[in-house]
């Protein structure tokens, strides 16, 4: 019968501990003899513990080749697995609000699969995905990156919006009365923030499938969010748990396009003159709807010529054609976030910006409705954002004919 490391050096120490348990129950001192059993007892057990070290890692460095995690030894099942690394911390996150634990990937052991006819842990491969989603129509979300961007610590931002100026200095005689001006109280204004959230559910086979999951967030669901949050952004309603869109804001300024020969192009020049003359910023972007642009970038002049270009050079044959040529030099945006034949033209960097809390929040769960017992899992996605406009002269409304 083979002795195994441990138990020689069981075997050592309790051989020692009787040379020292005989000389206290006599009280005396260890003899010479028994100080040099006890001390080469001692130096055995190093020796032997190095062993047994230089052993384990042996195990250790032959274990990466399997794929299993060094210290899942003992884990026989995700559930052991789970309570071995994350059990000792469910104690210390009671009532805690939003508290959770979370262990390392579990990875079966070769017991723990079943090959042949019957499916194992990861099941029997009968059909292979291809994951290029084909998708539906999707629109840019750009707004968001129109206007400036903050983070906030609070649940509202509160600012002062400067209030009206009325009267002027002036040049006076020696002793002559002065002329009043005066500046009207700045108005506090508060947004607070607001949160867009939204589900779906998945089976338990397609969590399975990482990569598409990865996707499906990524891809998908953010992109849902994006597309609520660019509609709140610009047309927000400011009511219940809408956002205050940038369109619903008092102060901001209005255009509209005159009967022929005033063009559109034109309209939107003098809404550009707006923003400057009533805030001294200058217009940076417009976010025109697609029917809107159409009518502008196929407007020809008296010769039948593009203003915008062709359909292979640039304007009067000039350079290469670009993808949505910027009207005046604003960083032109075709989205149909915005109503056909209006268009919003803005000094959008210093006249809003938009605060957001954290960044988006993803989390899943199988214990929604039935979800347990029909295998499927519920994916969560939120985010909180606020919107102020402390100039809202910075924008124009302009209609379109």
């Amino acid at each position: 019968m083979t002795v195994t490391l441990q138990e020689q050096r069981a075997t050592v120490i309790k051989e020692a501990e009787a040379v020292v348990s005989a000389a206290k129950a006599a009280d005396r001192a260890l003899t010479a003899d028994e100080s040099e059993q006890v001390t080469k007892a001692l130096a055995d057990v190093e020796g032997i513990d190095a062993k047994i070290k230089s052993g384990t890692l042996v195990d250790k460095v032959l274990a990466l080749g399997t794929g299993k995690a060094e210290d899942d030894d003992a884990a026989d099942s995700l559930g052991a697995h789970f309570m071995k690394h994350a059990g000792a911390k469910l104690a210390d996150i009671r009532g805690i609000k939003n508290a959770s634990v979370a262990a390392p990937e579990f990875i079966p052991s070769k017991a723990s699969v079943t090959t042949g006819g019957t499916a194992g842990v990861f099941g029997n491969i009968l059909t292979e995905f291809d994951r290029t989603i084909v998708r539906g129509y999707r629109e840019q979300p750009v707004v968001a990156d129109l206007l400036a961007s903050g983070t906030i610590a609070g649940q509202a931002i509160q600012y002062f919006v400067e209030g009206a100026v009325t009267g002027q200095p002036g040049m006076v005689a020696e002793g002559a009365a002065k002329p009043e001006f005066t500046v009207a109280l700045p108005t506090t204004v508060t947004d607070s923030l607001r949160k867009i959230a939204g589900w779906f559910t998945t089976t338990d086979e397609m969590t399975e499938d990482l990569p598409f999951m990865v996707s499906e967030i990524n891809n998908r669901l953010l992109y849902r969010l994006a597309m609520v949050e660019e509609q709140q952004l610009l047309n927000g309603a400011g009511t219940g748990q809408n956002l205050q869109g940038v369109l619903l804001r008092s102060g901001i300024q209005t255009e509209t396009q005159a009967v022929a020969p005033d063009t559109g192009p034109e309209a939107l020049f003098r809404a550009m003159t707006k923003i400057q003359t009533a805030t001294g910023f200058a217009a940076d972007g417009l976010v025109i709807h697609p029917s809107d642009y159409q009518s502008i970038r196929l407007s020809k002049d008296a010769n039948g010529q593009y203003f915008g270009g062709g359909f292979f050079t640039g304007p009067y044959g000039q350079g290469g054609i670009m993808q949505n040529p910027p009207i005046w030099g604003l960083r032109t945006v075709v989205s149909t976030a915005v109503a056909a034949k209006t268009a919003v033209v803005g000094a959008w960097r210093q006249g809003g910006t938009v605060y957001r809390k954290g960044g988006v929040r993803v989390e899943s769960t199988n214990t929604h409705s039935d979800n347990f017992t029909s295998n499927l899992v519920t994916v969560r996605a939120e985010e909180r954002i606020g919107l102020a406009v402390r100039v809202p002269a910075a924008f124009v409304k302009v209609t379109l004919l």
